[in-house]
């Protein structure tokens, strides 16, 4: 059988990602989930070949059938996650669909974009991405074991143009080209992810405030710092910085602890590596975009909008199934103990 889509990439001003478009102008969301459907493992094989990042445009009927979203994400793993089961407020889980998080400044949402950086542009002019020009990267619930593999993000409607980017990070580039020295230190080491709004972050930590207790459900989590993705062998950075780091007991295990430790200043080199431009895609939204990324070897981050002047309206699925050997046979370590 001929392929149903084609994939042009990189992506532009980027060394990864494709765009996928359905072979002969399909028609819409249903026309692009159904031609998928019919070829299962076709967009997830091409995911792994654009080193884990796929767009697709034009899919503006999504917003008007949201189980589209749904069809579509569980082509890329046995299990699209249902909100309502895994502690998130429920003003932020699509009223009929709960596989669906809704991200947005709007209400019943009401999240705050992100700060702009100061300097707003870096010193080539582009919006900056390196940290730690650049905060907030993160990839999606990495505070979990066993962490997700694949996120979906629609644009319902998305911010205005040159602002509400969002930015992605390449694990697999960055570790290739890692200086030897850095892979003796990060090869084997285990970061410490903590959930954002837990009061182990770094910003908690540099203050002194006191992190609150833990129920055992919401312990941070230890994850290998270099991942070996389950699909293609290759290998990938796998952290995060200041929000979702447990910076009381980490960032790594079995290092000097703290915002002023031998472990931060690791972090802060990794981190200011991974995220140079190099390695890296900006992603500018139009409405009805579909962007499909594979959180085990990328990272992400969002960039600033004009919250107060416009709306903005986004819709996310996760998707588990495939972590990988590390963690075979684990239970979720979300889900609260009866």
């Amino acid at each position: 059988m001929s392929p149903r889509f084609e994939t042009t990439g990189p992506l532009p001003g980027a060394k990864f990602g494709s765009m996928v478009r359905m072979r002969g102008g399909g028609q819409g969301a249903s026309a692009v989930v159904a031609a998928a459907e019919a070829a299962p493992g076709e967009l997830a094989e091409a995911l792994a070949e654009a080193k884990g990042l796929l767009l697709v445009q034009g899919l503006n009927d999504i917003a008007d059938d949201p189980n589209l979203l749904i069809r579509f994400s569980r082509l890329f793993g046995p299990e699209v996650e249902d909100y309502r089961h895994n502690l998130t407020d429920l003003k932020s889980v699509h009223v009929s669909v709960p596989e669906i998080l809704l991200v947005s400044n709007m209400p019943p949402v009401s999240k705050a974009p992100p700060k702009r950086p100061e300097p707003p542009l870096a010193a080539d002019g582009l919006i900056p991405v390196q940290y730690p020009h650049r905060k907030g990267w993160h990839t999606d619930q990495s505070y979990r074991r066993p962490p997700p593999d694949i996120s979906l993000f629609y644009a319902v409607t998305p911010a205005a143009r040159d602002t509400g980017q969002t930015l992605f990070a390449n694990g697999i580039l960055a570790y290739e080209a890692l200086p030897a020295h850095l892979k003796a230190k990060v090869d084997g080491l285990q970061g410490l992810h903590a959930q954002p709004g837990s009061g182990r972050g770094r910003e908690a930590a540099l203050a002194g405030r006191p992190p609150r207790a833990f129920a055992p459900h919401e312990r941070s989590q230890p994850q290998p710092v270099v991942r070996t993705h389950p699909v293609t062998g290759e290998r990938a950075l796998y952290l995060c910085e200041w929000g979702q780091m447990d910076w009381f007991e980490g960032p790594f295990v079995g290092m000097e602890a703290g915002p002023h430790g031998t472990g931060a200043a690791l972090l802060d080199e990794i981190m200011a590596h991974l995220t140079e431009r190099r390695f890296c895609y900006a992603h500018e939204w139009t409405q009805g975009d579909v962007l499909i990324w594979d959180n085990r070897c990328l990272i992400h981050a969002a960039t600033w909008f004009d919250g107060e002047k416009e709306g903005r309206l986004m819709w996310r699925t996760t998707v588990h199934g495939n972590p990988g050997v590390y963690y075979a046979g684990e239970p979720k370590s979300w889900i609260p103990a009866a």
